[in-house]
């Protein structure tokens, strides 16, 4: 099992990213070619079948496990109004989930993977960010350690999702220190929140960033400061997938943020990640084009929970059943282009 002990082995993990295997790569762009269709007539299905090849290594790659898992945390500073719904939501959708009644059970469903929810002392919300860090060290690694230990490594493809009132607060703080701009550019509207949410939530994160900004001088210490549990167990997830050669699927803004700190210190952490969709927070694909990430999907969803990488582990599906199942040219007796 993965485990950051201190804040040393988590920094020594970005270091140290195993990467896709290009041998692989390349027999499966040689497969491609021998099947029964004009040369890159599947468009993207056939990146994407190639992007599991790699992480895989195989030229048939699996996907008999995909495993989706939300992890849930509270946050002190939705105690500024920075959110449409109480923070007692957080516990009642997590019920919810457990009771199989919300969309991401139906979606992780409908696609084939197996949740799970990890919650994360929902009775003890983080520090409120614009006064003070969100989480201790130890705290922090905590939150790692749960997302890292989440991941099966017997896994083919990870789908990862959250829940968290007030969560878009901090990671727009995320990102606003992993890539710059205004806190104007990150704060949306949420869950819903008006004009004048908005503006709150603008607050909250340019006081988070005055008061923490010239602290963050590492990944870790820019979650533990700006982040939040569930985000942070999120980071671990991908991570550890990523030390595992798991390949994952990611949801929206607040997925994506959870791991903006990383990308800004090893931009080619992202390579074992498919953009799952681009969701109707107005940040997200200001993100994504940081991270150089092509949305698979964009069907206005902003729900969070995973339910639009959950949506588009479909396409893998029809990727793989088109990169395996189809016959060559030889098989086929079918005449090849000249």
């Amino acid at each position: 099992m993965i485990r950051f002990d201190d804040e040393t082995p988590f920094a020594r993990a970005l270091d140290a990213l195993p990467g896709a295997d290009d041998g692989w790569v390349r027999l499966a762009r040689e497969r491609q070619a021998s099947l029964t269709k004009p040369a890159g007539s599947l468009g993207r299905l056939e990146d994407i079948a190639t992007f599991l090849c790699g992480w895989q290594g195989s030229t048939l790659p699996a996907l008999d496990r995909v495993q989706a898992v939300v992890f849930a945390g509270n946050h002190g500073v939705a105690s500024r109004g920075v959110s449409a719904f109480p923070v007692e939501v957080t516990a009642q959708m997590v019920a919810n989930f457990r009771n199989g009644g919300a969309a991401i059970n139906q979606l992780a469903k409908a696609c084939g993977a197996e949740l799970s929810v990890v919650a994360l002392d929902l009775d003890r919300p983080t520090g409120d960010i614009a006064l003070e860090p969100a989480m201790s060290p130890g705290e922090c690694l905590d939150a790692l350690n749960a997302g890292a230990a989440a991941v099966a490594p017997d896994t083919h493809l990870l789908v990862v999702g959250e829940m968290g009132i007030a969560n878009t607060t901090p990671a727009a703080a995320l990102c606003l220190q992993a890539f710059g701009g205004t806190a104007q550019d990150w704060c949306g509207r949420g869950s819903g929140v008006d004009e004048a949410g908005v503006t709150r939530k603008t607050q909250a994160v340019e006081a988070a960033i005055a008061l923490h900004g010239s602290h963050c001088t590492s990944p870790f210490e820019t979650l533990r400061r700006l982040g939040g549990r569930e985000i942070a167990a999120m980071t671990g997830a991908i991570l550890a997938a990523r030390l595992q050669r798991v390949p994952v699927m990611l949801d929206g803004f607040i997925c994506c943020a959870s791991i903006a700190p990383l990308v800004a210190a090893q931009h080619g952490f992202v390579d074992h990640c498919l953009a799952g969709h681009c969701s109707a927070e107005q940040a997200h694909a200001r993100l994504l084009r940081h991270f150089g990430l092509r949305p698979l999907l964009q069907l206005d969803m902003r729900l969070g929970e995973g339910s639009g990488a959950a949506v588009a582990v479909h396409l893998v599906r029809a990727a793989l059943a088109a990169h395996n199942g189809m016959a060559t040219f030889a098989q086929a007796a079918v005449a090849q282009a000249i």
